[in-house]
């Protein structure tokens, strides 16, 4: 478990964003909790594999183009005029609809099929992905990329209740989270699959997120994988609510989001430092000052967390060096023994996405006479 004590700070959720604004101090509480995937090849534990849902809900990810046209429309540009615009922009509008069509159809065919199979279908789009909807659903289908995916879990509060992710744009979406690339393809063939139990179920553990303290905002406000603006995602869904609206009530609230690849605390104008106290497993309090903190699950150990950590063939090739150097060290550097060491260091920080640990990362850390930097990653198992 992971404790954070926050001075004037936002609280930012890697994916689905949540802004909490603080005016005082806030005490932030990571524990774990599970959700079902479903991988497609099948494994005989003596359990019994069964996928027969009479109601899913299929959440369609917002495509590029539906993003820029959203992001625009409250300026009341025409077609013709947001072609223009993002050609100015740098960015393909044939290209940016060509990808938005293979997406739709392939959403459609997804959702015909399961109509054909007599399953109850709801589509929604992320921003009318709700509670309610996850409540409705026996289980949820993402029909989109790893964000999506992402997404769809983050709103699953009951463990039991399966996901599956089907990548809908596989030739421009790696979907590690996804069905095999195939699938979407010949969906009826991977969905007589899952019917027939020829699946088996993959546990990835999550992390729930408290927090205690004054000013503290309780609901999330998903700024799409791209982010809009608060102004421009007001007016694009037409939201009245205020954002700085925050909740007094005192003890440990307990968000209604669980995230499946990361939580990253951090200030939302990311030119600033962050200033908080740090303890990890009921350890000594620790006071910070750096880039923000990352808190990894097995699952997203393989994103955003190794990319931080992991190190360089050209930084090893120099440590080796200088080591060689300063212990008089009887060694041959060469490529062989770089990769080996890169290779087994990147990989120790790797876990299963079942694990019931996390790994938490400070991101550029400041130490001085002030703040320390004694704890700047490591695994945490409570």
């Amino acid at each position: 478990m992971i404790c954070c004590s926050l001075m004037s700070f936002r609280l930012t959720r890697s994916k689905v964003v949540s802004l909490f604004k603080c005016k005082e101090t806030v005490s932030l509480v990571l524990p774990l909790l599970g959700i079902r995937n479903i991988v497609t090849k099948s494994l005989d534990l003596g359990e019994k594999l069964e996928f027969r849902p009479s109601r899913v809900a299929v959440v369609a990810k917002t495509t590029r183009y539906e993003f820029e046209q959203q992001r625009y429309r409250c300026a009341g540009l025409s077609e013709e005029d947001l072609k223009q615009l993002l050609a100015m922009k740098g960015s393909n509008y044939s290209g940016l609809l060509e990808r938005h069509n293979i997406h739709t159809r392939n959403v459609a065919y997804i959702v015909d099929t399961l109509r054909k199979e007599g399953i109850e279908v709801r589509l929604v789009k992320r921003r009318e992905y709700d509670v309610e909807t996850v409540r409705w659903a026996d289980a949820i289908i993402s029909a989109g990329g790893d964000g999506t995916m992402l997404l769809a879990a983050s709103k699953v509060l009951d463990r039991s209740k399966p996901v599956v992710g089907v990548n809908t744009d596989p030739e421009r979406s790696e979907g590690h989270l996804c069905l095999p690339v195939q699938s979407v393809h010949c969906f009826p063939k991977a969905l007589k699959k899952l019917q027939c139990g020829k699946f088996r179920w993959q546990w990835r553990s999550r992390i729930r997120i408290y927090l205690e303290g004054p000013g503290i905002s309780l609901t999330p406000v998903d700024l799409h994988e791209e982010q809009l603006s608060l102004d421009q995602h007001s007016k694009a869904h037409g939201s009245s609510k205020s954002y700085a609206e925050s909740e007094d009530a005192s003890g440990l609230h307990l968000l209604p989001v669980r995230a499946l690849n990361e939580v990253f605390i951090g200030e939302s104008l990311a030119s600033r430092a962050s200033y908080y106290e740090i303890s990890v497993d009921n350890g000594p309090w620790e006071k910070q000052k750096s880039s923000g903190l990352n808190v990894c699950t097995g699952t997203g150990s393989k994103a955003w967390s190794y990319n931080i950590n992991k190190l360089a063939f050209q930084a090893v090739e120099d440590v080796l060096n200088i080591a060689k150097k300063q212990g008089n060290l009887d060694l041959q550097v060469d490529r062989e023994l770089i990769e080996k060491v890169t290779n087994e260091y990147n990989d120790s920080l790797l876990f299963g996405p079942e694990e019931p640990r996390t790994f938490f990362s400070v991101r550029e850390p400041i130490v001085n006479r002030v703040f320390s930097g004694s704890r700047q990653r490591g695994f945490t198992t409570r």
